[in-house]
């Protein structure tokens, strides 16, 4: 028998006993050709890049200015606090742009939404570096930020489900997990690109010069990326799995009072009835996102406080080591991606999660030791292991869990749902649980908790490698 997971998905079988052979029938999947799958590889990559630069320049100018700029109080912890509550604001929002503009890429297809996500989140960023402070307009100037913050993060809530959703219904079957990896490959360049950006600023310019004008320049300059990702998507042809979907006509989704009346074709009125969503589908989803959105929070935000508050580390060497992870990154995301379209979506997460859970003791002892090569070795084995390989599989397994019918709308409500609870609530539960215990006993134990979360997941799923993307119900 053979075991490659894509010579047998498309017999699994699917939540209602049929195999996935007898789903409701729909058109022929259009062929698009290499320079098409090209241009959808580079709109996932860039809208995924800007994305991540976007949220990194807000939170590095939050850190760096903007309690002065914006947040004026005799109190400089309390101005800090207002400028990290706006960077909180952008998350509250994600999970209601992923409803709004998920709900609607299921409708009208995934081109347009992608088009209106990266034009709102781009120019909220940019217009951020054209804002007023509070010294020139008062209370006007963090209103205005925080408006701006809402819709970067109403925008963003689609965007990284979008282009895995995207580049899942181009890849060729055997070459999805490779494909769909470039979007993980984006949060690293974007994450990358901020970092640099301001970095140059710290070292060029004055702190006065940097208060009175230099601040904007990161944020004016993310246009440049925003106007050639709007290039690309304009000359973006539409997902060939969303115009094959039986309810789809003239290039959208046939409403329900044309099949009431019997004015859509037969093929329409099965898509339409068919299950959408199962329990399941939803939970083994769920804590897939649960655990790699919680090791991002604990280990890309928290453990890097963790090194400079709780062990006195230089930082310098905290900025150095994230750096130096997210470069072995580059390598680690497309190999898993490869390794997950030879072995299978299952497989590779039941490994590489259970390789997290194993590593997280040893890597956050090398972390607490203080020497600098093994704070860089644990840190790095742990950002990779627990972040970045579960993140190479999570933007391409998500879109394979969910059917045809909502799987833009399932998965970035899954994902953002997921990332605001995991990401949100765990550092500030590891930081009481850190200065209560005054050890490093908790870090190492919430990682492999959610670590624990996704091997969970893994084993509970069914291979989804391959399977039939046209069709409309869940994938178990």
């Amino acid at each position: 028998m053979s075991t490659n997971p894509t010579a047998s998905a498309d017999r699994h079988d699917t939540p209602d006993g049929l195999h996935s052979g007898a789903r409701p029938p729909g058109k022929e999947v259009p062929v698009r050709s290499v320079g098409d799958l090209v241009r959808a590889a580079i709109s996932g990559w860039l809208g995924t890049a800007l994305e991540f630069m976007d949220f990194q320049l807000y939170s590095l100018a939050a850190a760096l200015v903007f309690s002065q700029l914006f947040f004026a109080s005799s109190d400089p912890g309390m101005a800090v606090i207002g400028a990290m509550a706006t960077y909180g604001v952008g998350y509250v929002a994600r999970p209601v742009g992923a409803w709004y503009f998920g709900r609607m890429g299921d409708r009208i297809g995934r081109r347009k939404v992608l088009f209106y996500t990266i034009v709102l989140m781009g120019s909220a960023t940019t217009l951020i570096g054209v804002l007023p402070t509070y010294g020139q307009i008062g209370l006007a100037a963090p209103a205005l930020l925080v408006l701006l913050r809402l819709l970067q993060g109403f925008g963003a809530g689609a965007e990284i489900s979008g282009a895995g959703v995207m580049l899942a219904e181009y890849a060729p079957v055997r070459r999805r997990g490779l494909v769909a990896s470039l979007v993980a490959l984006g949060t690293n360049c974007g994450t990358l690109f901020a970092s640099a950006v301001w970095g140059l600023l710290l070292v060029v310019v004055t702190e006065q010069q940097l208060l009175d004008w230099a601040w904007r320049v990161p944020f004016i300059a993310s246009a440049v990326v925003m106007v050639f990702a709007v290039w690309v998507r304009l000359n973006l042809k539409e997902s060939p799995v969303f115009e094959a979907r039986g309810d789809v006509a003239d290039g959208e989704v046939v409403d329900d009072e044309q099949i009431a009346a019997g004015e859509a074709p037969a093929e329409a009125e099965e898509f339409a009835e068919a299950r959408s969503l199962t329990v399941k589908s939803v939970a083994v989803a769920f804590l897939l996102r649960f655990g790699q959105a919680g090791n991002s929070g604990m280990i890309q935000t928290y453990l890097i406080t963790f090194m400079t508050v709780f062990l006195l580390l230089d930082k310098q060497l905290s900025t150095e080591v994230v750096i130096i992870s997210s470069l072995f990154a580059f390598a680690t995301v497309p190999v898993i991606g490869l390794l997950g379209d030879r072995f299978g979506r299952k497989t590779m997460y039941t490994i590489m999660s259970a390789a997290g859970l194993i590593a997280a003791l040893p890597c956050v002892l090398l972390i607490v030791s203080g020497v600098t090569w093994q704070v860089i070795v644990g840190y790095v084995i742990i950002h990779n292991l627990g972040v970045m390989a579960l993140a190479s599989m999570e933007n391409l397994t998500l879109p394979e869990i969910f059917g045809a019918k909502n799987r833009y709308q399932a998965t970035g409500v899954v994902r953002e749902v997921a990332a605001i609870i995991a990401t949100g609530a765990t550092p500030v539960i590891a930081a009481v649980l850190v200065d209560v215990t005054g050890s490093w006993i908790p870090v190492a134990v919430i990682i492999m908790f959610f670590s624990a979360c996704a091997l969970f997941a893994a084993i509970w799923m069914k291979e989804v490698a391959g399977r039939d993307l046209t069709d409309p119900r869940p994938a178990m």
